[in-house]
């Protein structure tokens, strides 16, 4: 079991960088949007970026690019991890995975293209490939850390076994884990107490996943951490009675703590002990350092406060 260090830091997640998600080449404006979003999440005290290959076809990874290219120490300051695993849009397919060794090696070499950089950090396997052969990932990540492009790996979507699988064959230990977690997304969490319960069969998250992370030391990083926006004033169509009141309570808990609402619903991912990095999705300077107090809200939340915004948000109480 390795020693696990509660992470208690938040990520800045590039997916809606680089412009729209067609062919159409990056704009000097997407540039710098890239720009704006980097400067807010670092005055926020962000280290970490998240990237993977396809976001926005390739043109996260490039704007982000030429940001570090044109602020000379900036790569020295952070790091960045990113992912490979899913392929859109080719060979007649919509979406399929390819974890094979040639496509890793192939991917992640372009990513460090578009990027600009020599290594990343962290290179994650974004999700489960069916076909996926263990021995054939290790060799890929073995070479590309061998190579020095990558210094550690990670993963996303997995669950604990899925994990297991793959950690037989690499040499260096999974470090992180990303997956959708917020208080909206909360099935990771309900797992853990409809065990036994009629009401656990509405909840596909594989039990145990969390626990298993938590013993190996494996960072649990929460996708969409900011419900999009839902619960501090994005456009809804419709609110559910649970959304409106969970709203409320969310603004409530902000004023009284002299808060956000963006710092409240990150401070209740990372109060679980499980220590959850949050990833920000949002391009928004303003609502990225209105992310900056995340850390004292969890420490200011009472147990009780932490219970009542899950319970508002499920619109019933807990077994």
């Amino acid at each position: 079991m390795q020693e696990r260090v509660p992470a208690q830091e938040l990520i800045y997640g590039c997916m809606g960088l680089g412009g729209s998600w067609s062919a159409e080449p990056y704009s000097s404006a997407d540039v710098d949007q890239a720009a704006a979003a980097v400067d807010a999440a670092l005055d926020a005290g962000i280290t970490l970026f998240d990237h993977a290959d396809i976001y926005r076809n390739g043109k996260a990874e490039a704007v982000f690019g030429e940001v570090l290219a044109r602020t000379p120490g900036l790569r020295d300051r952070i790091r960045l991890q990113t992912k490979c695993g899913i392929r859109l849009g080719e060979q007649g397919l919509g979406t399929f995975y390819d974890l094979s060794r040639d496509a890793i090696l192939e991917r992640t070499n372009e990513s460090l293209a578009r990027l600009r950089t020599d290594y990343v950090d962290v290179l994650m396997l974004h999700r489960p490939d069916p076909l996926m052969d263990p021995a054939e990932v290790a060799s890929a990540v073995g070479q590309l850390m061998a190579e020095g492009k990558v210094r550690s790996v990670g993963v996303s979507n997995m669950s604990g076994p899925q994990i297991d699988v793959l950690q037989d064959r690499l040499e260096a230990p999974v470090v992180a884990n990303q997956l959708e977690m917020s208080l909206l997304k909360r099935a990771w969490l309900e797992s853990t107490v409809l065990v036994n319960h009629a009401e656990g069969t509405d909840y596909s998250f594989p039990h145990g996943t969390v626990e298993h992370c938590v013993r190996q030391g494996i960072t649990l990083q929460a996708y969409g951490a900011l419900a999009r926006g839902l619960y501090t004033g994005a456009p809804s169509g419709q609110p559910t009675p649970a959304e409106e009141a969970t709203t409320a309570l969310v603004a409530q808990l902000a004023s009284e703590k002299g808060t956000t609402g963006e710092s409240i619903l990150l401070g209740w991912l990372m109060k679980h002990p499980a220590g959850i990095a949050p990833v920000i999705g949002t391009a928004n300077p303003e609502r990225i350092r209105a992310c900056a107090g995340a850390a004292e809200a969890a420490a200011g939340m009472s147990r009780a406060e932490w219970y009542r915004l899950w319970t508002t948000a499920r619109g019933s109480n807990i077994p």
